[in-house]
């Protein structure tokens, strides 16, 4: 069911002129489904903040057709912040005060950008560690995505990521490897996730810590893996929120760096990502430019090269998630469950 545009988030009218159904709260209060009421920690940079909600939105309101979701958007106070960014979080996101007060049925955490080694050495390590903490306590279930996949796994579970020898970086092919599992139930046994990290968790380091992994790459590792008791924490290392142009932007970015001296070399291309014609134009751009041409980036020129091979499992994967949600959430609160469905064990898990 819809998204519910309890608030005058811009996102929502971005969403619904991408054909995503928004409702207004008029418009919901005359439905007879359940509500869903899932918070955002948004930690990520200015520049991804909005794109981030607009992503994370979208594969809420696109996944299941039992419930309507409600989406509280916050942030942490001890992430630096520009002008335009502490305007939009001041008018439109909740405070986590607030949040714990009223409560979630379900929590989404985002990445970061870090400056230090040691995650705890993060200024924003402390309010974060409080709202995992919260969570595990008041919330059926948290999806952590790479950053903070990375903070529970070393506040939790002493398992401190591994910086790697090269950024893990582009579109790379995963398979199920528990396909009993219904977090994964009806996917793909075999898809694409997008990465883009220079730190890992291992598959070893995740089973010391009682976590099952579900899905993994030969390649980029392991990508989504589970707490122990099936549902509790739900951990992502790759982006399958991300947008088709997402990793564009990024080597956009990073090639424009390079290119005004602030890197040393220009960025490798992603894995799996740019066709041949695509890194064709790409390269000529770099060349060119670092002969000292000015030249507009060719965005317009790649755009159409680019092929989306991840979305459509993503939007199942956090379907799936969603209805397990709805289902603990239905015992706990004493509600009816859909035909079929066990009351003492919801997930179908032996």
């Amino acid at each position: 069911m819809p998204l519910v545009a309890h608030n005058a988030l811009p996102t929502f009218d971005r969403l619904r002129r991408d054909g995503i159904t928004v409702l207004s709260t008029e418009r919901a209060a005359n439905q007879e489904i359940r509500e869903l009421h899932v918070g955002l920690l948004n930690m990520m940079p200015d520049a991804a903040l909005e794109a981030t909600e607009r992503q994370f939105y979208r594969l809420v309101g696109e996944s299941n057709p039992i419930a309507q979701f409600y989406m509280h958007p916050f942030t942490l106070p001890n992430l630096p912040r520009g002008e335009a960014a502490q305007s939009h979080i001041a008018q439109y996101y909740e405070s986590f005060d607030a949040i714990r007060e009223k409560g979630l049925d379900a929590l989404i955490i985002t990445g970061a950008n870090v400056t230090h080694s040691d995650l705890a050495d993060e200024p924003f390590w402390q309010p974060l560690i409080e709202v995992i903490d919260w969570a595990w306590d008041n919330v059926t279930s948290t999806l952590c995505s790479c950053l903070a996949t990375h903070a529970v796994m070393q506040f939790r579970h002493g398992q401190a990521r591994i910086m790697q020898p090269r950024k893990i970086w582009g579109v790379f092919e995963h398979r199920v490897t528990d396909a009993r599992h219904p977090l994964v139930a009806d996917v793909n046994t075999r898809f694409d996730v997008p990465h883009s990290r220079w730190n890992d968790i291992s598959r070893t380091q995740f089973e010391a810590a009682g976590v099952k992994v579900l899905v993994e790459s030969a390649e980029a590792g392991v990508h989504m893996a589970v707490s122990g008791d099936g549902l509790r924490t739900v951990f992502f290392q790759g982006h399958p929120e991300y947008d088709t142009v997402s990793l564009l932007k990024e080597y956009k970015r990073d090639l424009m760096l390079a290119a005004a001296g602030k890197l040393p070399a220009f960025p490798p291309f992603p894995e799996r990502y740019f066709s041949r014609q695509a890194q064709a134009l790409l390269a000529e751009f770099g060349n060119r430019t670092q002969a000292g041409e000015t030249l507009t980036f060719p965005e317009a020129q790649v755009l159409p090269l680019l092929d989306n091979t991840w979305h459509d499992t993503a939007e199942g994967v956090v379907g799936n998630w969603i209805g397990c949600v709805y289902q603990v959430t239905h015992r706990e609160r004493g509600l009816p469950f859909m035909p079929g469905i066990d009351p003492n064990n919801p997930l179908g898990l032996a």
